[in-house]
């Protein structure tokens, strides 16, 4: 395992395999650097780039700070892109895909984005967070109850049906690994910056954005998250948008590799 250290000096653990030009993996909500099949992406992208996959402070073997804030996250984005040579390809999935949009609006150095299913919330026809969710989310938190906060955020905050969490629930060991990071849901709300509305996405900051990008989604994917990914590839200057036959929000490695690949390498997808 190796680390970099932040501009505030949280220490970030990170993994790299390949060699090539430089790519950064940010997670989403509920995951760390060894979940969600990133090792195995990981693994498939180092055919042909140097792959730098990290864990976002607070989660897995990263250090976390007693505040938080988006600006750091950022921060912790720039300083992983400068561990891995001073700019870099960076993927992002969900909620780390609108970190890596952000990171990028803000001026980091990022060649090209590639981001899967953002969740933004684009229209009333989608589910809604409920009025107070980020409140109710922390309150649970400081009461210690993980287990309750990640059922809290997956049956509110995204939709999920109540069966679904149930067989989450008797999958111990994958629910054990959700709860562990669940901590860090506030962080991921934060960092949706109240696009979680139903309003459609205004146009700044994404028509400024000069990084080319690609936006991801699944064909097996509810329709709110295809709209949303549809919206921000209509509103960036330089993106283009593609559909994974098969897949929904947690695509298979070997689905996606082979896509990101031909984009950050400047092949036709």
């Amino acid at each position: 395992m190796k680390s970099v250290v932040s501009a505030d000096g949280t220490r970030l653990a990170l993994d790299q395999v390949g060699a090539g030009p430089p790519v950064v993996l940010v997670g989403g909500a509920l995951s760390h650097r060894r979940s969600n099949g990133f090792a195995e992406l990981a693994a498939l992208l180092a055919e042909r780039f140097t792959v730098v996959n990290y864990d976002r402070r607070g989660r897995g073997d990263s250090e976390d700070a007693p505040a938080y804030s988006v600006e750091r996250e950022l921060e912790d984005l720039a300083a992983v892109i400068g561990w891995a040579g001073g700019s870099a390809h960076v993927y992002g999935m969900s909620s780390g895909g609108v970190l890596a949009l952000r990171a990028a609006a803000a001026g980091v150095a990022i060649d090209r984005l590639v981001a899967y299913e953002p969740p933004f919330v684009v229209s009333h026809e989608a589910h809604l967070p409920p009025p107070g969710f980020g409140e109710k989310l922390r309150r649970l938190l400081a009461d210690g109850d993980r287990d309750r906060a990640a059922e809290y955020f997956m049956r509110h905050g995204v939709g999920a049906p109540a069966p679904a969490i149930a067989m989450l629930r008797l999958a111990r060991p994958i629910w054990r690994q959700l709860t562990a990071v669940a901590h860090t849901l506030p962080y991921d709300h934060a960092t949706m910056n109240g696009w979680l509305t139903g309003t459609p996405l205004a146009a700044e900051p994404w028509v400024s954005l000069p990084t080319p990008t690609l936006v991801i989604e699944g064909a097996r994917s509810p329709a709110s998250l295809k709209a949303a990914s549809a919206q921000l590839a209509e509103r960036l200057p330089h993106a283009r948008r593609c559909t994974l036959p098969g897949q929904a929000h947690d695509p298979a490695p070997e689905a996606l590799a082979p896509v990101i690949t031909a984009f950050l390498a400047g092949e036709h997808a």
